[in-house]
């Protein structure tokens, strides 16, 4: 149980989807075991930076989050090292077996991992610009499940996951603050307050959905039900803003959660909207529905348990 706490199976269909939605995106032909591998590969990686994160986190969230598997000691930071080296392995082998140019995006990303846990998430926006260089990483690993190299017309929609992400990272700050502070984090939250890092995050979203609405153009097979999703999407992602700008000086720690985790549901809409154009719509809602379904259900009885957020106010500064 302790391992399953510590993939955060609320997560876990997001990344698959972004590498999936490459892969589909980058040729018209759609063998079984690359489209496997442009889903697999993304989330054993996004799988091995949990394990990698919360070893590297353990000091600190012994002071926030005392609950999580390795400061309660449920489990022990040389299996969680162990595991998410065993992770980016597995990943990496199976990257080579189907195109051997992205074992340099794969060991990237895995480099990206330790840096960000090591050195960038406490130094301010360069740690969720990472974040979202990781995820725009994964949309490119999978469109190279297709094709030997990515190809250039797919870039924007990279920028779009890179946008995305650094936004919710930084929504991630917010709810975080309290503990980033206590342990010596120098976050964007943490230096510059609570409401200038939520306009700035919704800055980086805001990008994210104007350019995978004008990008359209230059997705293959880009339809109205390709819009659809992205209004969808944008539509969660914006009432998400909404709750956190909406709740003024009183944000809690809780409530603050509760806006991430109608991002982590939007997120899951936008990718598959990406899915639409290669693999058709009714491919995108049989992946879509069971994604959201695993998602909020294990957000429901999980998530707040694992994130240990209190009533009180987050402070601004």
């Amino acid at each position: 149980m302790a391992h399953l706490w510590t993939w955060r199976p609320y997560t876990l269909w997001y990344v698959g989807l972004v590498g999936l939605a490459g892969g589909a995106l980058a040729s018209s032909d759609h063998p079984i075991t690359p489209m496997l591998a442009a889903w697999s590969v993304p989330t054993l990686v996004w799988v091995a930076a949990h394990y990698l994160g919360d070893y590297f986190d353990r000091r600190l969230d012994a002071i926030s989050k005392p609950q999580r598997p390795i400061p309660s000691g449920r489990l022990r930071p040389g299996v969680a090292v162990t595991c998410g080296w065993a992770c980016v392995c597995s990943a990496l082998v199976i990257a080579v077996i189907v195109n051997w140019r992205t074992a340099v995006v794969v060991a990237g990303a895995a480099l990206g991992v330790v840096l960000y846990s090591r050195m960038f998430k406490a130094r301010g926006v360069l740690g969720n610009l990472t974040r979202g260089v990781l995820t725009a990483a994964a949309f490119l690993f999978g469109s190279m499940m297709s094709t030997p190299l990515p190809p250039y017309q797919l870039l924007p929609m990279a920028a779009v996951f890179l946008a995305h992400d650094t936004a919710s990272n930084l929504v991630g700050t917010v709810r975080d603050v309290d503990g980033d502070r206590a342990g010596g984090y120098q976050t964007l939250t943490v230096r510059h307050g609570v409401r200038f890092a939520v306009l700035t995050a919704m800055c980086f979203y805001t990008t994210a959905i104007v350019v995978a609405t004008t990008g359209a153009s230059l997705i293959p097979h880009s339809s109205n039900d390709y819009l659809v999703f992205v209004v969808a999407a944008a539509s969660l992602g914006f009432t998400s803003f909404g709750m956190l700008l909406g709740a003024g000086s009183g944000l809690t720690a809780r409530a603050a959660l509760r806006a991430h985790e109608v991002l982590v549901v939007e997120r899951v809409v936008l990718a598959s909207a990406l899915i639409v154009p290669g693999l058709g719509l009714p491919a995108a809602v049989a992946l879509l529905v069971p994604a959201l379904v695993v998602t909020g259900l294990s957000q429901a009885t999980m998530r707040s348990r694992h994130e240990g957020c209190a009533e009180g106010v987050v402070h601004a500064t």
